[in-house]
């Protein structure tokens, strides 16, 4: 347990009656985890990194920190954040990889990436060592949510530079079952997976949450019911927080009648489903002899104590190419320690990331997370899946319009009823809002990535300028 970087076996899996992969790890005291496991590790990633790593050795210097001055996990707070600017500008400055490459080129096996739809793409170089890594990690958090080797798993997101769906690959290779990487993206594609799941009959599910509604849509349009004419037992999702929004959840086990399960960090972070829920759905479990997980004040950079709110900092504790140490992904969520009834002894996140960083913005001087719009509406009977928040500017005051789909065509006085109570609703949460109740199907529908959020308080600006 303290080898590093690990070695996994690649012949073993545990008996497909075993709840864990790995019990003594799962189920140790999590003091003990931190002594005997976690920190040795720490140790060793931070060894490694100052010797190999560039990035790290002018960061730390600078700081006046060396990896043997971290004796303890609290000493581990004085180590500076690093952040997604950091590493996109270290690799404009040393491209492609930047100066945190820490192997030569002839050993790695992957480049992966991010989109670049907010600025520069960011390149993540993966050894073959931390590919076996990623996947054996992968593997054992399937199996804590209950895949097994018996499993079809049908993997239903692009696959492109985008972490997720190789990760679900790779995850599902190494724990034994069959993969069907079905793919998305491409004209048609929707249709085509409907008539493969009605026939294959997949047993577990990877995509978006939003993909998965969609799909449940367009087989309804078909005369299909997911739940009678598909075969999923398990649904998992990363890349969007709607499986951590509880009414989100629901109608997506409605829908199925599968357990749903939340998953998924950053692509930073592979392996990015080292925040995962076990079959009991009590919230994202931390795996933290994976990655090594704080919830921490901002304004001290230190962790808040558990039953607190606070933002995601992550390290790789098994990580030979591009190691992320206090990595700020700055999600906002809040962390518990209290036992759940799976036996694992993980910190957990009770209500999941309820407001991802990238997506919150500000109106009126209010934080504003889309997750809580998504949960109001979609606990409303009758509405459907799809919604759009749009933010405009009138004569300097912003104006946040919540657009809506009935889930079917209604009267007019039932719409103007839905129309009221969403409001209502919003309005209950502190959020002043216009409501637009517009046809069945009028909003655009994806195959990743909801873009849900539409910000034309720029035009504004660029028609009346300062004044």
């Amino acid at each position: 347990m303290k080898q590093w970087p690990t070695h996994p076996d690649p012949s073993y899996r545990p008996s497909p009656n075993s709840p864990y992969w790995n019990t003594e790890l799962e189920t140790m005291d999590p003091g003990k985890r931190e002594q005997d496991v976690i920190l040795p590790k720490l140790q060793a990633q931070l060894a490694y990194a100052y010797e190999n790593s560039a990035f790290y050795r002018k960061k730390w210097d600078a700081a006046g920190i060396r990896p043997e001055d971290i004796r303890s996990l609290t000493d581990f707070e004085s180590v500076p954040l690093v952040t997604k600017e950091e590493i996109r500008q270290d690799q404009i400055d040393q491209p492609p990889f930047g100066s945190n490459l820490c192997v030569p080129t002839v050993d790695l096996a992957r480049i992966l990436g991010t989109s670049g739809t907010t600025g520069r793409p960011t390149a993540f170089a993966v050894s073959a060592g931390d590919m076996q890594r990623i996947a054996e990690a992968h593997a054992r958090i399937m199996w804590g949510f209950g895949v097994r080797q018996d499993d079809i798993v049908f993997i239903g997101s692009i696959f492109s530079l985008y972490w997720g769906s190789w990760g679900a690959l790779v995850g599902t290779e190494r724990l034994g079952a069959v993969a069907f990487p079905f793919g998305a993206g491409v004209a048609g594609q929707t249709l085509r997976a409907i008539e493969w799941i009605a026939t294959v009959r997949p047993t577990i599910f990877y995509g978006t949450p939003s993909y998965s509604l969609y799909i449940a849509e367009q087989a309804r349009k078909l005369g299909l019911d997911p739940a009678r004419d598909f075969n999923f037992r398990i649904l998992f999702f990363s890349g969007e927080p709607g499986a951590g929004v509880p009414s989100t959840k629901r109608r997506i086990e409605e829908t199925y009648d599968a357990i749903c399960i939340d998953s998924g960090s950053t692509g930073e972070m592979s392996p990015w489903m080292a925040n995962a829920e076990c079959s009991h759905r009590t919230g994202m479990h931390l795996w933290q002899d994976i990655v090594y997980a704080e919830i921490v004040d901002l304004s001290t950079n230190k962790r808040v104590a558990y039953g607190e709110e606070g933002v995601t900092v992550y390290t790789h504790l098994d990580r030979t190419s591009q190691p992320m140490i206090r990595f700020l992904a700055g999600d906002v969520t809040r962390w518990v320690n209290d036992p759940c009834p799976c036996g694992r002894t993980y910190p957990r996140l009770p209500s999941g990331i309820y407001g991802r960083a990238d997506d919150m913005f500000v109106v009126r001087g209010e934080n504003v997370y889309p997750s809580a719009i998504e949960d109001v509406i979609r606990a409303i009977p009758g509405f459907g899946d799809e919604y759009r928040i749009i933010i405009t500017r009138e004569r300097t005051m912003d104006e946040l319009i919540v657009q809506a789909e009935p889930a079917r065509v209604v009267e007019s006085a039932e719409a103007l009823r839905m129309k009221k109570e969403l409001e209502a609703r919003l309005q209950a949460r502190g959020l002043r809002t216009v409501v637009q109740l517009l046809d069945p199907g009028v909003l655009d529908r994806t195959e990743f990535k909801a873009k849900r959020i539409i910000d034309r308080r720029d035009l504004y600006e660029s028609i009346h300028g300062d004044g």
